[in-house]
């Protein structure tokens, strides 16, 4: 005979009858204490024999609950009752499942017909497999005063934002990958709007993001802010955080933005806070939409007419510009993957490419990209803003597997000289560079500032100054290396303030320096000269031998003798300064 008491004060509101069969461990009794309920097990096989208390009873900790007699039990009489489906896990897994594209083939099917993913397909190509963990999938848009619970659960799953936590290139920077907060709005959910909750859901990511300094991959689209939610308290709604929050990410972490389709007001503020952003062909970016353009008394407006992408590749307002989400997907992992460190996979250039990037005629023109081409790792270079101000180019890449930012002038395009959009470009390359902590590489072939009052008028001397503000407060290491002129003021700001600013200041044997272009010193410093020497053609000869006397001083093998710059190298030892001494 086992005598089985209770360990706790409470009231049973179980109690097994005499005659039950009960196996070891299964119950006998149930005794309910602050509100919860405590099994109580029996030791061993039995057989109730007596119930000293009864349903209702109050019991104190050691009073008798019941005697068990003796008995072997089979396993058809325990209780099975456990194997029951439990209703509310069943409730949870439908839950997930409503906000799941195949539980939507209407919607997705629409999508689709735009030539379009859908945001988890985006987030799906984006993120390492089973790596996502999402918060809010069970949101629903608040708007429970004007809709059935059932109809918002169906129609604004995840109140329209699609967001968490997940790791992205692990396949290039070992199994864990680089964890991030990764989120899309998701259009099929009214536009992809701003909600209410999903402005909290926004909010909750921003400070996950900055509490374990997560870089940010955000899909931008939608229509802005909602008017249709009416389950909130207050007026305005300006006193919504998300904004600020991600404001407040700038500088600690990366912030990178794609969009594809409309995106406008709210949707639009977010993309312009990003670091970068990536634009698809068929994207059109405004900071309000038709029906708010046409309620401020502005006219009326198709969405395709507002910010479309060749306005925004003009005003320098894409950095990167692609053909659909697919592209834009590859392009932000492999931008991420500058902030994530060194790829152990790289491709070393043919070095003869870099010893024939510049033709020997000093006034030959060539592509400064052919020179990028010929001594980062073959492939690796992503170009941002190329279409804006083309006379600069500014491009992340790799050597040796390295990331590395790269600010070259371009002289196809006003034989390199700097204006106001290049001094723009580079100073915010320049920023981005320092914000994500990555080395700098000057490729300098400069006639020094665009000079004029149309120049003047652009802005140039506020730009130009902002140069070298940038570049006398950078961190990050820089390095410079001429491949023809080095002039003037611009190319000092090339040089982030002058030649001995950066780790190393080298040229290759095409380099040529000076306070200003040779031409124009000679037009200027000898006029007096050059009207004595007679007629024109004696003034040509004058000044030919003139411009190669102040051509032979400022070469680089004669700057390098006077210590101005560190070295004359062959461009196919390129690599190696850089690989060596930015890391």
């Amino acid at each position: 005979m086992t005598s089985i008491s209770s360990p706790l004060v409470g009231t049973i509101v179980r109690i097994a009858a005499p005659g039950t069969a009960v196996p070891a461990g299964g119950e006998v009794a149930v005794v309910e204490s602050m509100k919860m309920e405590y099994s109580i097990e029996a030791p061993t096989d039995g057989v109730v024999q007596t119930a000293a208390v009864a349903v209702g009873d109050a019991v104190a900790q050691g009073d008798l609950l019941v005697t068990l007699g003796e008995a072997t039990v089979t396993a058809t009489e325990a209780d099975d009752s456990g194997d029951a489906e439990r209703a509310d896990l069943a409730e949870v897994v439908e839950r997930h499942a409503a906000g799941l594209d195949d539980r939507r083939p209407d919607a997705v099917a629409k999508r689709h017909g735009t030539g379009r993913r859908t945001a988890r397909e985006n987030l799906a190509d984006l993120i390492d497999p089973g790596s996502f963990i999402e918060f809010g999938p069970l949101a629903i848009a608040a708007q429970r005063r004007r809709r059935e619970i059932e109809e918002l659960i169906e129609r604004t799953p995840a109140d329209g934002l699609v967001g968490g936590i997940a790791t992205i290139n692990a396949d290039h920077f070992g199994e864990d990958g680089t964890q991030c907060v990764v989120a899309s709005y998701d259009y099929m959910v009214l536009a992809g709007t701003q909600g209410w909750t999903n402005h909290r859901k926004k909010d909750r990511l921003f400070e996950l993001a900055e509490r374990r300094q997560l870089p940010v991959v955000f899909y931008a689209e939608g229509g802005g802010g909602r008017p249709g939610d009416t389950d909130w308290p207050g007026a305005s709604w300006l006193d919504c955080l998300a904004f600020a929050l991600f404001g407040g990410l700038a500088g600690s972490v990366p912030l990178i933005g794609i969009n594809a389709g409309y995106c406008f007001a709210g949707n639009a503020a977010l993309l312009g806070t990003c670091d970068v952003i990536i634009s698809t062909e068929d994207s059109w970016v405004g900071m309000g939409g038709p029906a708010m353009i046409e309620g401020g008394g502005l006219g009326t407006f198709d969405p395709k007419e507002i910010g479309p992408t060749d306005v925004h590749v003009a005003n320098g307002g894409i950095d990167i510009l692609v053909k659909d989400e697919a592209s834009a997907t590859t392009a932000a992992k492999k931008l991420l993957g500058f902030t994530q460190g060194r790829h152990d996979d790289w491709t070393v250039p043919d070095p003869d490419l870099a010893r024939a990037a510049v033709p020997a005629n000093r006034k030959r023109v060539y592509d400064m990209h052919a020179v990028i081409d010929a001594i980062v790792d073959v492939d690796s270079a992503l170009e941002l803003r190329p279409d804006w101000t083309p006379g600069l180019i500014t491009a992340f890449a790799r050597m040796e597997g390295r990331p590395l930012g790269l600010i070259a002038n371009n002289p196809l395009h006003l034989a390199g000289a700097v204006d106001h959009g290049a001094a723009t470009k580079a100073g915010d390359f320049m920023q981005l560079c320092e914000r994500w902590g990555i080395p700098i590489l000057f490729l300098c072939d400069t006639p020094g500032f665009m000079v004029g009052p149309d120049s003047d008028a652009e802005g140039l001397p506020r730009s130009a100054g902002a140069l070298f503000r940038i570049g006398g407060n950078l961190t990050v290491p820089f390095g410079l290396v001429v491949t023809r002129k080095a002039y003037g003021l611009g190319a000092q700001a090339m040089a982030g303030g002058g030649l001995k600013e950066p780790l190393f200041s080298v040229s290759w044997p095409t380099g040529e320096f000076g306070p200003m272009g040779l031409e124009g010193a000679v037009r200027l410093g000898f006029a007096r000269e050059l009207a004595e020497a007679g007629d024109p053609a004696a003034q040509e000869e004058l000044f030919e031998q003139l411009v190669d006397t102040m051509y032979q001083h400022g070469k680089a093998t004669n700057v390098a003798s006077h210590f101005e710059i560190d070295d004359v190298i062959d461009p196919a030892d390129t690599r190696r300064w850089v690989t060596r001494l930015l890391r």
